[in-house]
């Protein structure tokens, strides 16, 4: 049967409500009472990275067990939506869709998929297999990349939580220095490539044939591939970092609380390091309230949420390694950036 006499209506609503009734069960429905919390407590709970104490426990294996359990606690149900939503974006959507909506790599198509992003409102790690669907369906690089950050950094919820926690001031940074990173990274990570760069030697010769096999012969053989490929990773790189956190996060005194130095470091500690939705709001309340200052603290709230060691191995197979690091020395040098501009102006 060719791809035009295919009814895909059907496949497109069991796409559709898949999605919507993850995203709600997932994100919308606990974020919204969450809303509330952060409204009337002006906090979303403790550091996830320290608890209620200055500093991170000393490196050990009950650090690691700790902050892995605690991390994945957390993240476990977005993890298994990404993973399907990942894979069912590969074969239930008709294949032509992606490259038309997101396979150009223009400004436009960036901002796009970066907007599209925005209500999933996922951790850079639980939308790295979607990420990896979309590229799979020839998505552009830049679109790819504008889809990624935008779930995390631009996340209505954690902005609103943000205002209620830290203030407001701190919530409309981050929407300005949270559209250039996304927008802007996306659209110079395309600029960074050429044609001959953009290799499909990542998808799949199942995937390639739209019509080769059943439905759900075809979605195992999308899903397979795609925990093989970013889970074993991801979890041994959450155990490493969770037991080696207190260097990357060390105790700050106040006459360091606004150092460059220090500043630079946390903006590259932030860019390493993995953490829940909104985590880094409670991360950063509880660093100031021990005295560290705005701009390392503006750094922090920008790199944090944006990338980490475990999201760009995930999706390492389906981007050129220079794109990238692009990435996350862009995301580094705004949360350096956006630390500055917060120390001139708040």
């Amino acid at each position: 049967m060719s791809q035009k006499a295919r009814n895909y209506f059907p496949y497109v609503l069991l796409f559709a409500i898949i999605f919507f009734v993850g995203i709600w069960y997932v994100k919308w429905n606990p974020y919204y009472h969450k809303a509330f919390l952060a409204a009337a407590k002006h906090s979303i709970g403790d550091s996830i990275i320290s608890g209620k104490a200055a500093a991170p426990p000393a490196p050990s294996l009950t650090a690691a067990w700790n902050y892995t359990f605690a991390y994945f606690k957390s993240v476990w149900q977005a993890v298994i939506l990404g993973l399907l939503l990942g894979s069912l974006v590969q074969v239930l959507l008709p294949k032509t869709w992606i490259p038309k909506l997101f396979g150009h790599a223009n400004f436009k198509t960036t901002a796009l998929a970066g907007f599209v992003g925005i209500p999933s409102m996922m951790c850079t790690c639980c939308s790295a297999p979607v990420v990896v669907g979309l590229r799979q369906r020839k998505a552009s690089v830049g679109a790819a990349l504008a889809y990624w950050l935008g779930n995390p950094v631009l996340n209505p919820a954690t902005i609103i939580f943000m205002g209620f926690v830290l203030s407001w001031k701190f919530a409309l940074l981050r929407i300005i220095a949270g559209a250039l990173m996304v927008f802007g990274i996306g659209y110079f990570a395309n600029r960074l490539i050429t044609n001959e760069e953009v290799s499909e030697d990542f998808m799949s010769d199942e995937l390639k044939d739209e019509e080769q096999g059943k439905l759900f012969i075809r979605w195992v053989k999308a899903l397979l591939p795609l925990i093989r490929d970013t889970i074993p990773a991801y979890f041994i790189v959450v155990v490493i970092l969770g037991a080696v956190r207190a260097w990357l996060f060390p105790a700050i005194g106040t006459a360091w609380a606004n150092s460059l130095l220090v500043m630079i470091g946390l903006a590259i500690a932030g860019t390493l390091f993995i953490i829940p939705t909104a985590g880094e709001i409670p991360i950063v309340q509880s660093l100031m309230a021990f005295g560290l200052g705005v701009g390392p603290g503006v750094a922090l709230l920008m790199t944090l949420p944006a990338v980490s060691l475990p999201s760009l191995l995930m999706v390492k197979r389906v981007f050129p390694a220079k794109v990238l690091l692009f990435v996350a020395g862009s995301v580094t040098l705004v949360g350096i950036l956006s630390g500055a501009v917060a120390m001139l102006v708040f």
